[in-house]
């Protein structure tokens, strides 16, 4: 689903040069949930715009079902990142003016689908997120909880072949962190949503089959997940000190 072959990314000119990324390669299969973790700083972020074609790399590729986004035009880009990918991010990025209905649809209008095809897409995943109550309230009239799942609605309704979220618990008291992470975690289940996730939350992160840590624009470990959640959450905070001598600091 998303291969990633030794892609660098440089900031700035001259004096000023700033390498965040470091010759990473790394390769997430069809259906995989994967966490990115590491301090602040380290490249994750930048990582994730590069999946996300938001930015490109200095050097190395990265390929996505198939395609190299760094091939297409503007136009055919902008496509590619409406119709494969998918957003979820701590800011939630909604439309405090439109309906929760209408910012579910916004990709759907977009791509001009036809008004029948919205609403079946628009039932059907506001019933698997059990959002079909909130679809005429206005997002200013919702929780903070409500609006993730909002955002994760209008991210999946076009069925994208790559999910990305950025600290997507980051704005979540933590009933409302269980509830997203517990909705992602069964949407990878039950649709097969290939899931990648930047996260500094050991908890969150514990939903998630394997964990890809990153320190100074660089891969430095992997682990995965081979038994119950909570004896995951604990190879994700041993990992972590290993990686930085104190959790608390991600």
């Amino acid at each position: 689903m998303l291969e990633i072959n030794n892609v660098t990314k440089t900031f700035g000119t001259g004096d000023s040069l700033f390498q965040a990324l470091k010759g990473v390669s790394l390769s997430v299969k069809e259906g995989e949930f994967v966490g990115i973790m590491g301090p602040s700083g380290s490249g994750k972020s930048t990582l994730l715009n590069l999946i996300g074609t938001i930015d490109h790399p200095s050097s190395g590729t990265v390929t996505i079902d198939g395609e190299r986004a760094s091939n297409l035009n503007q136009e055919d880009l902008a496509k590619f990142r409406r119709n494969q990918l998918g957003f979820v991010f701590q800011g939630f990025n909604l439309m405090p003016t439109l309906t929760v209905a209408e910012n579910i649809v916004l990709p759907l209008t977009l791509d001009g689908e036809k008004v029948s095809v919205m609403t079946k897409k628009l039932n059907d995943i506001s019933e698997v997120l059990g959002i079909e109550s909130l679809l005429n309230k206005r997002i200013s009239n919702i929780s903070g909880g409500q609006a993730q799942r909002v955002a994760i609605a209008r991210s999946m309704i076009h069925e994208p072949k790559l999910l990305l979220a950025d600290e997507p618990t980051g704005n979540l008291d933590t009933k409302s962190s269980k509830d997203v992470m517990r909705l992602l975690s069964e949407l990878n289940t039950s649709l097969n949503s290939t899931i990648l996730m930047v996260t500094h939350d050991a908890f969150a992160a514990s939903y998630c089959q394997r964990i890809v840590f990153i320190k100074d624009g660089e891969l430095s470990d992997e682990i995965i997940r081979h038994s119950s959640q909570s004896e995951f959450y604990d190879d994700i905070l041993f990992s972590l000190k290993q990686l930085e001598g104190e959790a608390d600091d991600f």
